[in-house]
């Protein structure tokens, strides 16, 4: 499965998008590969205040769960926090669950926070 992810800061938040193949008999032809079209399958949304981006709320359509999907938008987000300098607080269950598993992420959130969000 193809996903790519993007920020798309107009809707405050990360989206994550799959390619998936068309239903069985909508090939364009006999001999047409079968049709793929690419669908928004999760975001997660936030909040930037000064050098802080809040995450809020982070979900994968039911159609795209159990994939993984989740992870890869959370590790691509906070990627992308990162390369801009800035800090996260994970008031998301997801987001601050992920971190806690990926303890090489938790530098993101302020130390003098950590305590708050149980990392």
């Amino acid at each position: 499965m193809e996903t790519r992810v993007a920020d798309n800061p107009a809707q405050s938040r990360y989206e994550i998008f799959t390619t998936v193949e068309a239903a069985p008999g909508t090939s364009t032809g006999p001999v047409a590969p079968p049709l793929r079209a690419t669908e928004l399958a999760g975001f997660a949304e936030y909040f930037v205040s000064g050098d802080e981006v809040a995450f809020t709320h982070t979900e994968i359509d039911p159609r795209f769960g159990g994939r993984g999907l989740g992870g890869r938008l959370v590790r691509a987000a906070l990627e992308g926090v990162r390369e801009r300098g800035l800090a996260v607080l994970p008031y998301c269950s997801f987001v601050r669950d992920w971190i806690a598993k990926h303890p090489e992420y938790a530098d993101l959130v302020p130390e003098d926070r950590r305590d708050a969000f149980g990392l």
